[in-house]
């Protein structure tokens, strides 16, 4: 993978750099893929059913809207993701169970941790156009993650 930094010197405005900061918790220290979304505020029903897919290598970005009151992720979905072939989780939000996201094999990026878990009432949306901050994230997309940062661009721009 080509750092993300060397990305938006060869590309300029087209990749979008999601506003920081991302925490890697994951064992791999970079990650990039296809995008799928999801569009959740404290409740991760929707991030469990995705990571039961096959993930095809692909990145889910969770647009947890930057909150810090739950965790969207934990130990037991790292696992399954790794397990089902997703290259990456990058969450706007936070994560629980660190440590044993540690040694999950593929890349976590997200705000921070809580050790308190979600709701489970199958709230949010998926595969729709979601905003980061001022990054409008999009299915299809491409996404690049390291220790510089997470960026996105259409699908013009090579991985």
């Amino acid at each position: 993978m080509k750092p993300t930094a060397d990305l938006c010197d060869e590309h300029g405005e087209k990749i979008k750099v999601i506003p920081g900061p991302f925490i890697s918790y994951g064992e791999a220290e970079t990650c990039s893929g296809e995008v799928v979304t999801l569009d959740v505020e404290d409740d991760n029903s929707l991030v469990r059913s995705a990571l039961e897919e096959n993930g095809q290598g692909r990145i889910l970005v969770v647009a947890g809207k930057g909150s810090t009151r739950c965790a969207l992720v934990g130990g037991n979905l790292g696992v399954l993701a790794s397990e089902n072939g997703w290259a990456g989780i990058v969450i706007d939000g936070c994560v629980r169970d660190a440590r044993e996201l540690s040694s999950s094999p593929i890349g976590i990026y997200a705000r921070g941790t809580c050790p308190r878990r979600s709701e489970k009432l199958g709230r949010g949306n998926r595969d729709v156009s979601v905003q980061i901050f001022d990054v409008t994230i999009s299915p299809g997309m491409h996404l690049w993650a390291d220790s510089d940062g997470v960026v996105v661009a259409d699908q013009s721009v090579p991985l």
